[in-house]
C-alpha cells in the first residue's frame, strides 16, 4: 500500500505552504474512492438515524471546493453557484457521477492553488454575501480542511449505510 500523499515527498515546483492543500485534495480522492466502492445507490443516499447521506457529502465537497476557489480568486458567487447549494441533498446522482464531479472540482482547485503566488498569502479576500474577511492563506487552509471534514463524514456515512443496509 502506498503512503498517504503528504508522505510521498515534496511536490516539484510547489511552495511548501501550498503543498498541504494539494496533498489534502489527493487524499480526498483516494479515501472517497476506497470507502464508497461497492455502495449501492440506496446506500449512497441512505440517511440512517437522520444523518446526512454519503451522497450529500460527495456532492457538497465538489460544490464547496468550487465556491471556495471563487472566493480565493477574489470573486463572489454567481446565482448558479448559490442555487446549486440548495440541491446538494437531493438524491439521485450515482457514485461515479459524484466522484467525477469531485475530481473536476479538485482539478480546477489544484490549478488555482498552483497559480497562487506565496507573496499574496496575506492579501484580503471576502467570503459570502456578508463579505466576511479572510485572506488567501486563510482560504487555502479552509478549502483543504473543509474538504477533509466532509471526507470524514462521507466515510462514516458510507460505513454506517453498509452496516444498517
Amino acid at each position: 500500500m502506498q503512503p498517504e500523499p503528504w508522505l510521498r515527498g515534496p511536490i516539484p515546483g510547489i511552495d511548501a505552504l501550498l503543498a498541504p492543500a494539494l496533498y489534502a485534495f489527493q487524499q480526498a480522492r483516494e479515501d472517497l474512492a476506497r470507502h464508497t466502492e461497492g455502495l449501492t445507490p440506496e446506500q449512497l443516499w441512505a440517511r440512517p438515524w437522520g444523518l446526512g447521506p454519503a451522497g450529500f457529502h460527495l456532492r457538497h465537497i465538489a460544490g464547496s471546493v468550487e465556491r471556495l476557489v471563487t472566493y480565493l480568486e477574489g470573486r463572489q458567487l454567481t446565482e448558479s453557484q448559490l442555487a446549486a447549494t440548495r440541491t446538494e441533498m437531493e438524491a439521485g446522482a450515482g457514485r461515479e457521477e459524484l466522484l467525477a464531479a469531485i475530481d473536476a472540482a479538485l482539478n480546477a482547485a489544484e490549478a488555482a492553488v498552483r497559480r497562487v503566488d506565496p507573496a499574496t498569502f496575506a492579501q484580503p479576500r471576502e467570503v459570502g454575501r456578508q463579505r466576511l474577511p479572510s485572506t488567501v492563506l486563510g482560504l487555502l487552509t479552509h478549502i483543504a480542511e473543509h474538504t477533509q471534514r466532509h471526507v470524514g463524514q462521507a466515510v462514516s456515512a458510507a460505513k454506517l449505510a453498509r452496516a444498517v443496509g
